[in-house]
């Protein structure tokens, strides 16, 4: 109950930094993971690559960014090699709302995170544990 309660106060601490840019939490991870994906791999990644990379529901992904495309963030384009597939690209408005959210993001996250104090580096180690053992 205490995970959940915390979860929950991050979360409405991450939304309500997000609101200004009229984004979601989820659409803020897939932009944030798009642009990290860009500028880290030799091409441009596909909807698949992105909900493996951000952790998402492929479904769910191929949703949401038909919402950033329309909101005119991101585009989405046949891949050459494979028509089934949607290669993603970052516009300049959807780098912009990146560079400034992602500011504010990790503001808010180093301000809810300070109460850890020296404790922070070993509670981001059990984390990543929590993590690896759900994914067996």
């Amino acid at each position: 109950m205490l995970l959940w309660r915390v979860t929950l106060s991050w979360q409405r601490r991450i939304r309500s930094v997000l609101e200004p840019y009229e984004l979601t939490h989820v659409q803020f991870v897939l932009l944030t993971s798009l642009w990290w994906l860009a500028d880290h791999e030799d091409r441009p990644p596909t909807q698949a690559r992105l909900a493996q990379h951000a952790g998402t529901d492929p479904m769910m992904t191929s949703q949401v960014t038909r919402k950033l495309e329309a909101r005119g963030l991101l585009e989405r384009a046949f891949d050459p090699a494979d028509s089934r597939a949607r290669r993603l690209h970052l516009t300049v408005a959807g780098r912009a709302v990146v560079a400034q959210a992602l500011k504010d993001v990790e503001a808010a996250d180093e301000d809810y995170f300070a109460a850890l104090g020296r404790q922070r580096d070993a509670f981001v180690r059990a984390l990543g544990t929590l993590e690896k053992s759900s994914s067996r």
